[in-house]
């Protein structure tokens, strides 16, 4: 992933969404040609030059402080996601260069799978890209089997974007596809030089046209909680709130739990989806080789 690139058409992005006047400034007589805010408008909201800003939007970050980035990111509106997606574009060279060594496989600690193990709902672990690196019974029941599927298509972006039971899954599709989008976006402003990373994004970007037009609008997200409407082909719609739990132990690493309102109707048609895949009583059981890496 090109940097220069990546903090151009982010920064151009933001500034395209704000107003005059949710930004504040007065209103202006001159016929606008720009979605948003100008150029001129960001460096006076941030208090810094109009040429330094313009370097900084092309992708000119050497020397940047963290006192501009981050008055530029209040200039923007930013979130905690995206102002954390700034800084990441805006490293120092010698703190990218580090970052530049290749990734070491990630690997599921045997404890994971035991706490996949305990769960009697959908659960699954998340690394690097999206790939899903293992899940229990019940959560490949809901989405799709990875286990069975080569290395390469365990990835839930590609599932989300290249199988067609996906579009039938989410009643939400298009959210789930934005949010999936977003999260490799702001995976990319971590790991830009991750060439399994540019594969996936080249891939996606040949073969899908909602996900090259989805990763030309830069949103970024992190993922803490939510909801997910489902209409699975076997017990019908379920309503499901996540959570994303961060892995100690990887960075890159992340167990998302999915569960049902008690006593809900989506708790019980859950509760049918185990009954059919023969999810035991005490939790689903993890056939996944904890030797195994991706």
């Amino acid at each position: 992933m090109d940097r220069s690139t990546e903090i151009r058409e982010f920064l151009r992005t933001r500034r395209a969404r704000i107003t005059p006047d949710q930004a504040g400034l007065a209103p202006d007589p001159r016929v606008r040609r720009v979605a948003g805010l100008r150029r001129e408008e960001v460096a006076q909201l941030a208090g810094v030059s109009v040429d330094y800003y313009i370097r900084l939007e092309r992708g000119r970050t050497q020397g940047v402080s963290e006192s501009v980035l981050d008055a530029v990111a209040r200039a923007l509106h930013l979130d905690d996601a995206e102002r954390a997606h700034l800084f990441d574009l805006a490293q120092p060279t010698a703190t990218r260069a580090r970052s530049r060594r290749p990734l070491s496989p990630q690997r599921v600690h045997p404890v994971m799978y035991r706490a996949l193990d305990a769960l009697s709902v959908p659960a699954l672990i998340q690394g690097r890209r999206m790939d899903v690196l293992a899940a229990n019974r019940l959560g490949r029941a809901l989405f799709a089997d990875f286990e069975a599927r080569p290395h390469r298509e365990r990835n839930f972006a590609r599932f989300v974007f290249l199988d067609e039971a996906a579009r039938s899954l989410y009643l939400d599709w298009d959210k789930a596809a934005g949010d999936c989008v977003a999260t490799l976006h702001l995976y990319a402003g971590r790991h830009p030089d991750d060439p399994q990373l540019a594969e996936l994004i080249g891939d996606l970007s040949v073969r899908s046209d909602a996900f090259r037009r989805m990763w030309a609008d830069h949103d970024v997200l992190a993922h803490a909680t939510g909801t997910k409407r489902l209409h699975h082909p076997l017990v019908g719609d379920l309503t499901l709130d996540y959570v994303v739990l961060a892995v100690e132990a990887d960075p890159d690493q992340a167990l998302v739990v999915l569960t049902p309102e008690p006593a809900s109707p989506s708790a019980e048609a859950l509760g049918i989806l185990a009954s059919w895949t023969g999810t035991p009583a005490n939790g689903p059981r993890v056939t996944e080789d904890p030797r195994g890496a991706v």
